[in-house]
């Protein structure tokens, strides 16, 4: 299935319970690397871990809330403690709990998507960096989204987030390329997952989707997962700061937000 070799890899992935996280994992572990899943409950991420182990790989579960700094600590501990250091870190978890007009927000919808999609990734990246260094680099993937590129219509704070996410993974480049450490963002449209299920599953706002991205379908989460790949393979290694955007081309297609 892929040529990258990440054999001797260590890779964390947050959000890895379902969708794209967990096609991540998944695609990381099938390529060599010990992968770490990770997400708010254990059930759910053992579940994940135990698949790829009955694949062959080699995966450990930590549950660990991104908005919880004492979590992240120990889940990057458990890496090291358990795989012996951490290569890899993929941002994935993200929260979106208001949607409408985003004068219609409250404060607390504020605080809780910023403090998830944008500081958890920093919490996170903190944790990681000292023992990437220690190994002599690593990578840093960061999921964002076109709607950091585009504002989405109803998702004003979650659009705000992801841009941040943007700026925080061209400024972390910036400041880790000399240690080695390579930080990049994908940024996918609409990719057929639980988190969409609500546009995907309604036969009218499924054909008004659809109708919006030239290649005329949502991605799969198992796409994403292989830009991924891709770029925390050694085929990468020059490649940072970037923003790899998936989204069949439904940025180009004028008047899709209405």
């Amino acid at each position: 299935m892929t040529t990258t070799d990440l054999h001797g890899q260590v890779a964390v992935v947050t959000g890895a319970s379902r969708g794209i996280g967990r096609a991540i994992a998944e695609a990381l572990a099938a390529a060599g690397a010990a992968v770490v899943v990770s997400s708010r409950k254990q059930g759910a991420v053992e579940a994940v871990a135990e698949a790829i182990r009955e694949r062959g790989g080699r995966a450990l579960a930590v549950a660990a809330h991104t908005g919880d700094g004492e979590a992240i600590a120990r889940l990057i501990g458990r890496a090291v403690e358990v795989f012996g250091g951490v290569d890899i870190l993929v941002n994935n978890a993200a929260t979106n709990p208001h949607f409408g007009p985003l004068l219609t927000a409250e404060e607390s919808h504020w605080a809780k998507i910023l403090d998830v999609n944008v500081v958890g990734y920093f919490r996170t990246a903190k944790a990681a960096v000292p023992h990437m260094q220690a190994r002599g680099g690593g990578k840093i993937i960061n999921i964002a989204s076109i709607a950091g590129l585009t504002p989405l219509a109803g998702m004003g704070i979650y659009s705000a987030s992801k841009a941040a996410v943007i700026m925080l993974t061209r400024a972390l480049a910036l400041e880790l390329a000399g240690a080695n450490i390579q930080v990049n963002a994908v940024a996918p449209g609409l990719v057929k997952t639980r988190f969409s299920q609500a546009l995907w599953d309604n036969p009218a706002l499924n054909e008004k989707v659809l109708a919006s991205i030239p290649q005329g379908r949502m991605a799969a989460p198992e796409e994403i997962a292989a830009a991924v790949r891709f770029l925390v393979s050694p085929e990468a290694r020059f490649i940072t700061g970037e923003v790899l955007v998936m989204d069949g081309g439904q940025r180009w297609r004028a008047g899709w937000l209405d």
